[in-house]
Parts: structure tokens; sequence; C-alpha cells
């Protein structure tokens, strides 16, 4: 099986609004609604979990059942920290999936899930045990001199970095395993750390799956009008 699991944790401080981003209305419409549609929709994701604030429950039941998300089957509270809430949904599905099932992690807030990305991160997912969802990065980087961070003399060449984000899937004894470890080692678990980044520094090599430009995360006002420009855009096109 391939369940995903849907992390709306988060406040949204950085949007500025009075509510949290992935409840924000875009088109009458929830922006966490647009996300579980594009798993909904995909004919191998069998089953959801989200991993939601507390508070929100009913709330997001309520629109599952408005917007028939059917697959979503259980609902979850997050933690302190993006890695707590994921552990929160990794540790819920114990005892209620099988250890060679496919678990695909993703951001509430990445509303533009392609089809074709979802299936490229479940087929590499089930053939190496671990697939995160990439692109190649496109800007020059450099790198800022000690002492003096307005200068620099050296630069990584772009060919050798990859962009990852979410979707990433892992095999549930895996997923599940690592994160007993990190928790217990305090691996992994802090700042910036996700999944991926977490599953690297515990010796897990990883496997790059296909990605898009359109998989934005909304995190500002700037990413909120672009993901309208988007919607625009698709509806635009079906009416032609």
């Amino acid at each position: 099986m391939n369940i995903a699991v849907i992390i709306a944790g988060g406040v949204g401080s950085r949007m500025g609004q009075d509510l949290p981003k992935q409840f924000i209305n875009v088109y009458d419409k929830p922006v966490l609604i647009y996300t579980l549609e594009s798993f909904q929709k995909h004919p191998q994701v069998d089953a959801i979990e989200l991993v939601c604030i507390d508070g929100w429950h009913e709330i997001v039941w309520a629109y599952a059942k408005q917007f028939n998300i059917t697959k979503l089957k259980w609902i979850v509270s997050g933690g302190k920290t993006g890695q707590e809430s994921i552990r929160n949904g990794v540790f819920a599905l114990e005892g209620k999936v099988s250890p060679d099932d496919n678990i695909i992690i993703h951001d509430g807030i990445r509303p533009l899930v392609e089809s074709s990305v979802l299936s490229d991160v479940i087929s590499k997912c089930s053939q190496y045990g671990n697939a995160v969802t990439s692109m190649p990065y496109n800007e020059q980087i450099f790198v800022i001199n000690d002492g003096d961070e307005t200068t620099t003399n050296k630069f990584i060449p772009r060919e050798t970095l990859r962009r990852v984000s979410t979707p990433q899937a892992y095999r549930f004894d895996l997923l599940d395993s690592k994160y007993h470890e990190a928790f217990e080692k305090e691996i992994g678990i802090y700042g910036s750390h996700y999944t991926n980044t977490m599953m690297v520094e515990l010796g897990v090599t990883l496997h790059f799956a296909a990605g898009s430009d359109k998989n934005i995360k909304l995190t500002t006002k700037d990413d909120l009008e672009m993901f309208k420009a988007y919607l625009k855009a698709e509806k635009d096109n079906w009416l032609k």
C-alpha cells in the first residue's frame, strides 16, 4: 500500500494572516484541500493521514466530507517542531500499516502536486526503499569568505547540486526505525532538519525522483499570489 502523510502542523506566522496558512481560502477552497485532492485523485494512493494543529481536527473532517476526501483515514496532532510533527505521524501508523508499505511525506502547504511526480516517487520508493523529489539547481552558488560576508572567492558547481523537497517516500520499516533512532540519539531532529536530512545524518543513501517547478511551498504572500496565478492559468487552459 501507499499511504500519504500530509504535514499541516504549522501556524504560518510568515504569511502574516490571522489563521494558519494551510487553511487560507483560495477561490472558496482551503489551501490544504488542494493538497489533499492531489492525493485523493492519484490512483496509487490508498490512504491519507493528516498531521494537524490541535483545534482544527473537526474542521478538517468537515472539509473532507464537503470536498469528498474519502481517503483521509486518520488525523493526529502535530508537535512543537516539523520533525516532531512528522514523528507523530509516523509513530501513529505503527500497528496500522505493513513494514513494506510506502509512506509518502508531503507538506500541506505544497498544493500543486503533479500526478507524474507522485507516480515517480512511489515507483522509486518501491524499487529502492526511499525516494526524494528533486530538481536541478540552476543558479550559481558562492560561499562567503570567513570574516567578511560581503566577499567570496569560492563557488560550488551547480551541476553537483539538487534541490530536494516533498513529496518524499520511504518504506515504513525504514522510516519508523530511523525516527526512533533519531529521537533517541538526538540526531537530525533540530532546526531546519526534515526527514531527508535526518536520513542522511543517520547514514541512509537517498534516491532522487522527479520534481516540478510548480511544486511551490506557500510561505509568503508572494507565494500565495503565485499559487493563484497557477490556478487561474489552469482554468484558462481548460476553458480553451
